[in-house]
């Protein structure tokens, strides 16, 4: 028999990737209006990854990204609300910048949300390392994606 707070804890992570996968499902709906016809016609950088890249990196870094996610919800300490927060913010600008950029068709916009995005990212790493490293370690990923994924866009938006 599973007590209670092993219960708990299954279902918290369970939880966190279905909210990823939905973030995901999301993107994928987004993209489905720019990657089609308007993706190909842009410029793109020398360094632009091919597209097949794009999905196994993101479901690792979503996977990674719900177990942190998990371990905030599951933490305690002083920072678990600030913590939470940040987390809620990045949730909400990353399954925003697919939308900006390939449903609104706005590189700049993109530019602006993706900086965003990782500011957040970066903070919250941050801040986690004090109260659970391992959330830290499990976002350093991200943000080097994330990183590499600001000097795509902005080239993106320079070359467009």
């Amino acid at each position: 028999m599973v007590s209670a707070e092993r219960s708990r804890m299954i279902g918290v992570y369970l939880a966190m990737v279905a909210l990823w996968i939905g973030i995901g499902a999301l993107s994928g709906f987004a993209n489905r209006y720019g990657l089609p016809a308007w993706y190909p016609t842009l410029v793109k950088p020398s360094f632009n990854p091919p597209a097949w890249l794009f999905g196994p990196v993101w479901t690792i870094l979503y996977l990674m990204i719900a177990i942190a996610g998990a371990r905030l919800i599951l933490g305690a300490g002083l920072l678990r609300g600030p913590l939470l927060a940040l987390y809620a913010v990045q949730c909400v600008l990353n399954a925003s910048w697919t939308w900006v950029v390939f449903y609104g068709h706005s590189l700049g916009g993109g530019v602006i949300v993706i900086l965003t995005l990782l500011s957040v990212i970066l903070a919250l790493i941050a801040l986690a390392w004090s109260n659970d490293r391992m959330v830290s370690l499990l976002l350093m990923p991200y943000a080097a994606w994330v990183s590499f994924a600001s000097v795509l866009n902005i080239a993106l938006w320079r070359l467009n």
